[in-house]
């Protein structure tokens, strides 16, 4: 199966793309993971969809297509998750072709510095999944406080490395009932 790994921040040195560079080792026998790139794309505008969609719109929605599920990486800000997976998640439903999102596994990792791991956010997108018909992993629910203390460097500390392995095993089981 092929995942799709997409970061809500921005930012090069950003904790969730620490985080997601490490889940991307971590998948077994029977997976492949690689980025699905957000930072790139305008607003959605559906006037784009009548006329000529930006090259970044159709490579998204083809990426989208072409994956068989997908882990999504937020931050948490103002208690939401981030306004690039938001875009994302709109470019991509509203594609004219069909949405790519759907009938799919996906899970939310999120992590913050804070205490709750950005939990208001994990569960916002979770709640977003559910209209697009995408399959949202229950359990293990990935909250990951603290995020700033569970790294050396860049490189997960071994409990961090733990639970992410836990994680990734968690969802590869729920992706498979998918395929």
């Amino acid at each position: 199966m092929r995942i799709g790994l997409i970061v809500g921040s921005l930012r090069k040195a950003s904790w969730n793309r620490k985080v997601a560079e490490a889940v991307k080792g971590l998948f077994g026998e029977g997976f492949e993971a690689d980025f699905i790139e957000i930072g790139d794309v305008p607003l959605y505008n559906q006037e784009f969809d009548e006329g000529m969609a930006p090259e970044s719109y159709v490579r998204l929605r083809r990426e989208a297509r072409e994956h068989d599920g997908f882990i999504f990486f937020t931050p948490e800000y103002n208690r939401s998750y981030a306004p690039a997976v938001k875009n994302a998640i709109d470019v991509v439903s509203r594609d004219p072709e069909g949405s790519g999102w759907a009938g799919k596994p996906v899970a939310v990792f999120s992590a913050s510095p804070g205490r709750l791991g950005g939990m208001a956010a994990n569960h916002a997108l979770r709640q977003t999944f559910v209209n697009l018909d995408m399959m949202p992993m229950q359990l293990p629910e990935v909250y990951l406080s603290n995020i700033d203390s569970g790294f050396d460097g860049d490189v997960p500390n071994e409990h961090t490395l733990g639970l992410l392995k836990k994680a990734v095993d968690g969802f590869c089981a729920h992706a498979k009932k998918f395929a």
